[in-house]
């Protein structure tokens, strides 16, 4: 039952979307962005699969995590700096484990910032088109 309400849900809003031409706005705005990816020599493939994402993140209603909204205030204020891992780790958590858990806990973080530091490098080629 809560999946025949859900899926009406969904489907009432898709419906919506097309109505007040979403698509359109859309399919126009990427087109724009593509073409001035073009233009600063940006690969278009490229791109069309950054936008998409975006569009598709937007609907979804996918929220940036914390992690990564931390990595970009510290990259965008510092700049890519030695000490990333040890700017990151949550002082009084560390303190509180042993020493193998300090070391799963440190290769952990080691792993999400490369993941998010990735990311940003993507975006943020990309953030000046937007």
């Amino acid at each position: 039952m809560n999946e025949q309400v859900a899926l009406k849900a969904l489907a009432r809003s898709a419906k919506k979307r097309i109505k007040k031409g979403f698509w359109q706005d859309c399919k126009t705005q990427m087109d724009e962005k593509i073409e001035q990816a073009k233009t600063q020599g940006i690969n278009e493939s490229k791109a069309s699969r950054y936008f998409l994402g975006q569009v598709t993140a937007s609907l979804t209603g996918e929220k940036e995590d914390d992690f990564y909204l931390r990595v970009k205030d510290m990259l965008l204020e510092h700049g890519e700096v030695s000490d990333a891992i040890g700017r990151l780790t949550d002082k009084a958590y560390y303190e509180s484990l042993s020493y193998a858990e300090k070391q799963r806990y440190t290769l952990s973080l080691s792993e999400k910032y490369l993941r998010a530091l990735e990311r940003f490098r993507r975006e943020y080629e990309f953030d000046k088109i937007s």
